[in-house]
């Protein structure tokens, strides 16, 4: 038995030189056999890298709304293609009062914040960083959401209700505001309003950067909010954070129940504001997501096929060639198994060379894509050896016939042939 392994593994081996030889002499003939191969990999690595990276910000994004927040909204997240935006461009504003009374009436809640928002430059001397989402709370915001502080101090009710110009700020606006300098205590202007830092949030990092996004932030009280840009017509958000153990159903349906006796809807009438959660957003994007992997599937399947087949072409023409060398191999004892086994792996070896450079171009795509376009990007290493894998696929099963080919030919013809 041991003697069979190792006899196995000598073969193994023998074909292994035998085909680095092969392709060694052959450099331009597999480099061009390579091409299909190389940019179906880059295909697909690329399209899993950029789509993992994606989906990666939608989990970052959607874990800040919260898996036990809902949000009471005018406007729904989500919609079809019988949406009537012009209903609810007519509904009436959600008021910042309704957080308290949703707080003192409903029993499933545990917490409740009004937030408004708003895109204002924010300078500091002569540094400044533009646009950035300046959103106005109360000192509720922090029972409803988690905020993750690297420095400072959130603000809190008192601060609110004295209309204090306090702000906390994003890991990006830090960063840019105050290259050198600790920003606590610092006084900024946000669109000529002056307000002094008391808290620097944590950086967030790829993914959460760019405009409206946390690290680009800067959190201020709703009163000192409402006097430096007022409330008229802004869109407003009652955030509420659910009770533990509450079912998410239930705690809509109460307040459904609450919200319409607070804006005094009649029975007969549809409700007038919405009630949404970061569910729907996922259930909206799966579809979306699934398109996305069925166009990139396809496209690096078909470009694989076309790599597939130039390198079985190639493969009956290193067969057609070796023939002579196949009949002289077959003559002093050489196996069909030996002569099967030494082609497959030329084609898999072929395969994954292409893979090899197909990974590592693809790795510069992404690197490119994530600085041009500011989209986050995730290689894992599961992926990697996804395409390594593919490669190993592609090169046995289009190396199979022109292998086949070889192995069962006959030596004596094969020993004649010029």
């Amino acid at each position: 038995m041991v003697k069979k392994l190792n006899f196995l593994l000598y073969e193994l081996l023998e074909a292994l030189r035998t085909a680095l030889r092969a392709i060694a002499s052959h450099k331009m003939r597999s480099a061009l056999t390579m091409v299909g191969i190389v940019i179906g990999i880059t295909s697909v690595t690329s399209m899993v890298t950029v789509i993992n990276g994606i989906e990666q910000f939608f989990e970052n994004t959607l874990s800040e709304l919260g898996t036990d927040v809902v949000y009471i909204e005018k406007w729904p997240w989500t919609g079809g293609p019988n949406t009537k935006w012009w209903e609810y461009m007519n509904r009436p504003q959600i008021e910042p009062e309704l957080a308290e009374v949703v707080l003192e009436r409903a029993r499933l809640i545990t917490a409740a914040a009004p937030v408004v928002s708003t895109s204002r430059p924010v300078t500091y001397g002569g540094n400044s960083i533009a646009p950035v989402s300046i959103q106005g709370s109360t000192g509720e915001y922090e029972r409803v959401h988690v905020v993750e502080l690297a420095s400072g101090r959130f603000y809190s009710e008192m601060d609110n209700r004295t209309a204090r110009r306090v702000a906390v700020i994003g890991a990006s606006v830090a960063e840019t505001l105050f290259p050198v300098e600790n920003p606590l205590g610092k006084s900024i202007r946000i669109a000529g309003h002056q307000f002094q830092v008391i808290g620097v949030m944590e950086k967030k990092g790829q993914g959460a950067e760019g405009p409206g996004s946390v690290d680009q932030q800067a959190r201020i009280p709703l009163q000192a909010f409402a006097n430096a840009f007022g409330l008229r017509y802004r869109d407003v958000s009652v955030q509420a954070r659910l009770a533990p153990g509450a079912d998410l159903d239930q705690a809509k349906d109460e307040l459904t129940g609450i919200v319409r006796v607070a804006r005094s809807v009649d029975a007969a009438e549809d409700d007038n504001f919405e009630i949404n959660e970061q569910e729907e957003l996922r259930a909206q994007l799966a579809p979306v997501k699934r398109m996305i992997y069925g166009v990139g599937i396809f496209l690096t399947a078909l470009a694989l096929l076309v790599g597939g087949i130039g390198v079985m072409n190639i493969m009956f023409v290193s067969v057609k060639e070796r023939t002579k060398e196949i009949g002289l191999r077959k003559a002093v004892g050489a196996r069909r198994r030996t002569i099967l086994i030494q082609f497959l792996i030329e084609a898999v070896a072929i395969c994954l060379v292409g893979g090899f450079i197909g990974v590592a171009f693809a790795t510069l795509c992404a690197q490119i894509i994530s600085l041009a376009l500011s989209l986050p990007t995730l290689l894992p290493i599961g992926t990697i050896f996804l395409a390594f894998a593919i490669c190993t696929l592609v090169g046995l099963i289009f190396g199979l016939a022109p292998a086949w080919a070889g192995a069962k030919s006959d030596p004596i013809e094969s020993l004649r042939y010029e």
